[in-house]
């Protein structure tokens, strides 16, 4: 295994997907059958790919794994390639949900089906590559390039709204990294290489880490997205078209969290605990703000992006408490959302095929001619609540106890949030699934079908079973977390007694 390049494999194989899909010339139905036929089974097959990294992945060694390195630009900027236990379980993650988001593609996208699917080879590919790539200017080359397969599936195959939702993607997440860019430039000329385990060794200047921290904070805190810059997401999930949504909300928002813990905690350490208070702020208006905007709200899918805000605030606060539990509770609750929130919007997707609607005063008495639908529904809004026995559970009680052992002020109102969220999910639970069925546009419609089924079952299953046995994802973790916090701790022992001399 480590001298078969996997990771090159499981990144590129999306591309030959697409290249497949480019050669067929014709517009007939069973070309258009044949686009998606190659397209699922290009997903799958990465998927399966995907599986031996943490098969053969060594849970007890902190560095980087399956290692890859060739040369690529000049001035050393190499083509890099290596996963540790964090981002590995990004990867799995992100080739797990890929065949679920085409399959819910099927019959929902009728035009343009084969720049569809390749727009989201292209951007599988894009997201796989910012969780492998170990080089600076190559992890920038990613993290930036998957805003043009999101923005062209909103622009093109989104709602009426769709053009302004995706220029404000775009726009937003652009801007914030710019300063991302020049902070890379200054790194370079400090350090004298991009290459990631070199700089995670490398202790930049004090004085220098407040600059580069705030430039990383910059696009990092609008990928996840943190209050205020937040208001993009809600545009980019209702216009967005089912698949895209479940994307966004599954990989695209970890994006920004995954980035913190590889950059700002181990390369910035005394910045970040400087920082940090201002985190904790913005986590905690975070959680309590935009869980009473969601109360607020008419629209299926503009509660759940609203629900999405709140529960990235979590992840923050996890991060910068940089212990143990809050930094594993906050890889934690990345990966659950990933699974629950991309679930939510799947199940959305399910019945606004069926009445393309997603106004909540339009449902009602679903429970009585889609038992099973409301069943797995109740599961994951559940799980997005923090039901214990749910993944949801498991990575909001790390959080808060990885705060509370830093902050309790900011435990307790981040605590509140779990109440908030009860308020919210299970109003839009009992407005969608419970009542009396007298609106005659939902009497005719029909309980999930087979390929529906494909899609939620497995998310379902995955859902449960973290919730009751997380072992595997923090057994995976435990080493490269421990190696962060010690990186963290040892660094800011540093600057203590510099400062006393």
């Amino acid at each position: 295994m480590t001298d078969w390049p996997i990771l090159s494999t499981v990144t590129f194989l999306p591309l030959v997907g697409a290249l497949i899909i480019l050669l067929i010339r014709d517009d007939s139905e069973a070309a258009t059958r044949n686009i998606r036929i190659v397209t699922l089974w290009t997903t799958i097959i990465t998927f399966l790919l995907s599986l031996p990294i943490w098969y053969y992945f060594d849970n007890g060694q902190a560095g980087f794994q399956f290692v890859e390195k060739a040369a690529w630009l000049d001035s050393g900027i190499s083509y890099h390639m290596g996963v540790d236990g964090i981002s590995m379980l990004f990867v799995i993650l992100t080739t797990f949900l890929m065949p679920l988001c085409i399959l819910a593609s099927w019959e929902a996208i009728q035009n343009r089906v084969k720049e569809y699917m390749i727009a989201f080879l292209v951007l599988e590919t894009l997201m796989i590559g910012v969780f492998c790539a170990i080089d600076i200017v190559l992890f920038y080359v990613f993290f930036e390039a998957v805003l043009l397969p999101m923005f062209i599936i909103i622009g093109v195959w989104g709602g009426k709204r769709r053009v302004y939702a995706s220029f404000k993607f775009f726009l937003y997440t652009l801007l914030g990294s710019v300063l991302m860019l020049l902070a890379i430039m200054a790194m370079y000329w400090q350090a004298g290489t991009t290459d990631i385990p070199t700089l995670l060794a490398y202790k930049f200047p004090a004085s220098m880490q407040t600059w580069l921290w705030l430039a990383f904070f910059a696009s990092f805190a609008v990928k996840m997205p943190m209050w205020p810059v937040h208001t993009w997401l809600p545009d980019a999930h209702v216009e967005a078209p089912t698949a895209a949504s479940a994307i966004l909300a599954g990989i695209l928002l970890k994006l920004g969290g995954y980035g913190f813990i590889r950059f700002s905690i181990p390369m910035f350490p005394i910045a970040s605990a400087d920082f940090a208070p201002l985190i904790y702020t913005l986590s905690v208006v975070a959680i309590i703000y935009t869980s009473l905007v969601a109360l607020m709200q008419d629209d299926i899918k503009k509660l759940i992006a609203y629900s999405s805000v709140a529960h990235m605030g979590y992840v923050t606060m996890g991060i910068f408490a940089a212990n143990e539990q809050g930094i594993q509770g906050a890889i934690f609750q990345m990966l659950s959302h990933g699974l629950v929130s991309s679930a939510l919007f799947l199940c959305v997707g399910i019945v606004y095929d069926r009445t393309h609607t997603r106004e909540i005063k339009a449902y009602g008495g679903l429970v009585n001619n889609m038992p099973k639908y409301a069943v797995v529904f109740m599961i994951f809004t559940m799980a997005n609540v923090g039901l214990p026995g749910t993944s949801g559970f498991v990575g909001e009680f790390l959080t808060l106890l990885g705060v509370f052992r830093v902050n309790t002020w900011v435990a307790l109102f981040a605590a509140s949030g779990v109440i908030f969220s009860a308020a919210y999910a299970l109003w839009l639970y009992r407005r969608v699934i419970f009542g009396v069925l007298d609106k005659d546009s939902l009497k005719s419609l029909l309980d999930m079908t087979p390929r529906e089924k494909a899609v939620i079952y497995p998310l379902v299953i995955l859902t449960i079973f973290y919730g009751v046995y997380p072992m595997p994802v923090f057994d995976a973790t435990a080493s490269s977390v421990h190696a962060v916090i010690n990186q963290y701790n040892n660094a800011l022992s540093s600057a203590a007694t510099l400062a006393l001399k």
